[in-house]
């Protein structure tokens, strides 16, 4: 059996004095995309951050097989990790050719980095158009889709995508997962997906794991879960 990319054992997480995450186990398949779903207030943001360095955090966290360094976000994107959180996180200020060329800050290939400039335009041809234009002028959706498609420029073996669908129209919301399912399917590249939108999420990825009060309470294909009422009723609301 193979070693799974990412493997999370007894997972938990803090905020002062109120415990978040109660000892998750999950782990994430290479080229695989993950879904983590639960209401909100269930701790699926503050897995990611507990992943990403971002919140207290303590468990047993391995890279194909190996332990984390997880001192400091820096030391999670060296695995070749990047998170790309809920509200877009895009640099207002900057173009949005400067937001892609920043997403590639700790590579050093200066031709390839002009590439994945190019193949990035190539997923998001409106970017392509706006990439003289300040981030912050952007609508919503094409901020997500600056923030993913600079996520990308750090040629990632694993994304973690925080409400990737938050506050967008359903037009852009379908193109965005459809190149999101792209990206995964013609580059092997992993997702862990976290999603309000239940049925959205559950077409995505393979398999999903469901949170309540900082704990797991369910895991399985994607498929049994959305096909199961009774689950669906009790933890997905629809």
């Amino acid at each position: 059996m193979s070693v799974p990319l990412l493997e999370v054992r007894g997972l938990t997480a803090a905020y002062g004095q109120v415990q978040a995450l109660h000892g998750l186990d999950f782990a994430i398949v290479a080229g695989s995309v993950t879904a983590l779903l639960g209401a909100n207030g269930a701790g699926k943001t503050t897995t990611l951050r507990a992943l990403t360095a971002m919140v207290k955090a303590a468990g047993d966290v391995r890279f194909e097989g190996r332990p984390m360094n997880r001192r400091s976000t820096e030391d999670v994107v060296r695995y070749g990790i990047a998170h790309v959180p809920q509200g877009r996180g895009t640099f207002t200020r900057m173009t949005v050719a400067e937001n892609l060329a920043l997403g590639a800050m700790t590579r050093r290939d200066h031709a390839g980095i002009r590439a994945d400039i190019e193949r990035m335009y190539g997923y998001f041809p409106i970017l392509r158009t706006r990439r003289e234009q300040q981030a912050g002028t952007l609508s919503g959706g094409e901020q997500q889709m600056l923030a993913v498609a600079r996520a990308l420029m750090l040629r990632p073996r694993l994304m973690l995508l925080d409400e990737p669908s938050f506050g967008l129209a359903p037009l852009v919301v379908r193109e965005l997962f459809g190149i999101l399912a792209a990206v995964n399917r013609d580059e092997k590249v992993s997702m862990m997906i976290v999603e309000q939108n239940a049925g959205l999420a559950l077409g995505l990825a393979s398999h999903a794991y469901l949170l309540e009060t900082g704990r797991i309470v369910l895991d399985g294909p994607s498929e049994a879960i959305s096909a199961d009422e009774g689950v669906r009723r009790a933890y997905l609301g629809y």
